[in-house]
């Protein structure tokens, strides 16, 4: 989030500032993934993703299918960082003048196959009208145990990927280039168009991991904001990376002319999980990209040492 020049950092801390203090029942408020309330017999998440034209893809990148698959797998990813199930999702739903009657049907229809997957009905929302179409969803979830956040990492942890990264922004390059059709981009394509939460995997998580946060904005941005919450430098190592790159994605990341790692640590919109734990409890669906240290930043290391990472994808 930027505003009038701010550093997302700032406008941050400005608000945490502003706004009026936790209550009894807030475990954890502004500044991570999702807000976790106590309630006498459950711990409740809430969160709240945009998908919105113009900022997150242009006219013509999605069908109301893949619009439905995007807008609320990205909210529920927030849960799933958080190590939470979710349940129910209300959606803030604005229309443009080029929408159809068809198209509304085929989004809804497309929002009910999605919730019956993630077991996370809609319940509510709002429908207003609007030059561009955006849809925000609020995702509500429950949390069996205690809340996964950002601010545990701890010196000696291993930095563990979930999910895959790199992919979402090579399909946008493809889409940018009018090269969906290609059939070597076609898997990335996808993975921009129809992201997946990784629920199951985020409560396994949160059985081990010490902290977490979903990868939407890319491992150059995010990897930062891991490092700064939890007081510690995070270490990504570019071998470990280059492990990860397999023959299908070394194809689609060729046509582009473009370097795999370069696009895994710099692409966004790929809604995988970066956490932090011991080693020897890691779990098999994780991937480990690096470490944790004493000291602060995020770094990328390489055979010619180590640079900063900063900046970092943009919607």
């Amino acid at each position: 989030m930027k505003a009038a020049g701010l550093s997302e950092s700032r406008a941050l801390a400005i608000l945490q500032e502003e706004l009026p203090q936790f209550g009894a029942s807030t475990l954890v408020g502004i500044g991570d993934d999702a807000a976790v309330l106590q309630r006498p017999s459950q711990k409740l998440v809430w969160t709240i993703d945009a998908c919105g034209e113009g900022t997150h893809f242009k006219q013509g990148w999605l069908s109301p299918e893949d619009l439905a698959h995007k807008s609320l797998q990205a909210a529920v990813s927030d849960l799933c960082a958080m190590g939470a199930r979710p349940t129910a999702a209300l959606v803030q739903l604005t229309l443009a003048p080029w929408w159809t009657v068809s198209r509304l049907r085929r989004l809804a229809r497309e929002q009910a196959a999605v919730c019956r997957v993630l077991g996370c009905p809609i319940v509510g929302g709002n429908l207003t009208r609007a030059a561009e179409v955006q849809l925000v969803t609020t995702a509500l979830g429950q949390l069996p145990g205690r809340p996964l956040q950002r601010t545990g990492a701890q010196a000696g942890d291993e930095l563990w990927l979930v999910g895959a990264v790199g992919r979402a922004r090579l399909g946008q390059r493809a889409l940018e280039r009018g090269w969906q059709k290609k059939s070597q981009l076609a898997a990335c394509v996808g993975a921009f168009r129809r992201p997946r939460a990784l629920v199951e995997e985020g409560l396994r998580l949160a059985r081990v991991a010490h902290a977490c946060l979903d990868v939407s904005d890319g491992l150059r941005r995010d990897a930062p904001r891991l490092a700064r919450a939890s007081g510690v430098r995070i270490v990504l190592e570019e071998s470990r990376l280059a492990r990860l790159v397999d023959q299908d994605f070394r194809r689609a990341a060729d046509a582009l002319g473009l370097d795999p790692v370069r696009e895994m640590v710099d692409g966004g919109e790929d809604y995988a999980l970066l956490a932090t734990g011991p080693a020897g409890r890691r779990p098999r669906a994780a991937r480990i990209i690096g470490r944790v240290e004493r000291g602060r930043g995020a770094w990328l290391e390489g055979v010619e040492g180590r640079t900063e990472l900063e900046g970092g994808f943009e919607h």
